[in-house]
Parts: C-alpha cells; structure tokens; sequence
C-alpha cells in the first residue's frame, strides 16, 4: 500500500484541519519523516525552557504487545490507575459540549445509546490506537506537576500540527493514560515518570465510520473576552 504523497499547507490550514481521526491505514510513517516531526516539537514552547515532555514513541512487534495488554485490561474491566485525576465530571455547557461529541462519534459508528456492548467495544477501540501504526505516550518526570503539564499540552499540539501539515492524521487520548503501570512495564519505564496521555498517529483510513464524525467549536465572542 503506498503512502499518500506529502501535501504542502499553511499554519492556518494545518490549524483548521487537524482533528482526532479514529481509524488508520496499516502503513507506517517511515522514520526519517517520524524523526521530522518529533524535531520540529521540540521548538514547543515551556517555562523557563525545562521541556518537560518524555514521548516514547511506539511502533512495530512492540505496538503490538502494548496493544493487546491495554485491551485485555479493558475487556476485563480492570480498575483503572492513572497517574493523574481521570474521574472529573463536567457540568453546565462543559457537559453540553462532551454529550454533543459523544453524539457526534456514536451516530456515526451507527452505535445506539442503548447499544451497551456496542458502546463498550466501541470504547476498548481507544485501547487498539484505533489500529493504528504508531503511538506516542507522553511522560513527564517526578516533581513536575499543573504547571509543566500546561507546557505538554502545548508540545502536543505542535507534534500534531507538524504531523497535519504532512498529511498524517492523530487522535490525542486520555484513555491511553488510565493504565500507566502497564504502559511502563511494557516500555521499561521508571515510576517516576507519570503519563499524562497518548497520542495515535498514522495515515487515515477513510472507509473508517468514525472519521465522518465531525464536531462544532464554540463561537468566540461566547468564549473570548477583549479588553482594552
């Protein structure tokens, strides 16, 4: 299967395209290109430069294994133990905004509310890396905490804008972060390392019912407040 050729976009077309795809072509990101990107991330911005971001990134037999031992942990219904807070509830239009994705997901899987066990494979999917050729798992070390975390969110958005600009699609996940001590068995990763989350990453499968899904952003004048 040949790659899809490398397209050429602005910051703003990178910015308006990138979108969590939950569905990927078997054929990997070749590594001169995996090593592109990961360097173009680097120029992320952190306090005071201590770029508190540990990606492992995770291809190949290795995928596999870590594959098969996060869906098992699901399937099995094991508790989860993620390193940070996982069970926060949102409320108001915070809570408007989560039911209106999972509609968005769900209506185009074709997976009905009352659809339990379809609504719980369709979940474990997130364990697979939706089958994806490669995943990032981002750590940062002990003691950093809140403040450092902000700054891995800004190197994730800049790894997934770089990977956009060359045509390859990501999902970031939180749920790749629920079973941090089988991610640091698997990897052979100390315990003071925390994972925050994972993201997927590879070619977009287009046939896949999930990546219809599309959702809205609020308004800015509902969100951004000017002053002067």
């Amino acid at each position: 299967m040949s790659m899809p050729e490398r397209p050429s976009m602005s910051v703003d077309e990178a910015i308006r395209r990138r979108r969590s795809v939950r569905g990927f072509l078997p054929c990997e990101v070749p590594d001169a290109i995996l090593r592109e990107v990961f360097k173009l991330a680097q120029c992320a911005p952190s306090n005071c430069n201590v770029q508190p971001w540990m990606p492992h990134v995770v291809s190949g037999e290795k995928l596999r294994r870590l594959r098969e031992a996060l869906v098992a942990a699901g399937m099995r219904d094991e508790p989860i133990k993620p390193d940070w807070p996982a069970d926060g509830k949102f409320t108001g239009i915070y809570r408007e905004r989560q039911v209106g994705a999972a509609q968005a997901l769900y209506g185009a899987m074709g997976v009905a509310r009352s659809d339990t066990v379809g609504r719980k494979f369709a979940y474990i999917r997130n364990h697979a890396f939706f089958d994806e050729p490669h995943a990032v798992f981002i750590f940062m070390p002990e003691p950093f905490d809140t403040r450092e975390a902000t700054d891995i969110g800004m190197y994730a958005q800049t790894l997934m804008l770089a990977l956009t600009a060359r045509g390859i699609a990501s999902c970031a996940q939180g749920a790749l972060g629920l079973f941090p001590d089988i991610v640091r068995e698997q990897l052979g990763i100390s315990p003071s390392y925390r994972l925050l989350f994972g993201i997927s990453f590879g070619y977009e499968d287009h046939g896949v019912k999930a990546n219809s899904a599309r959702v809205d952003r609020a308004a800015i004048d509902d969100v951004v407040r000017f002053h002067r």
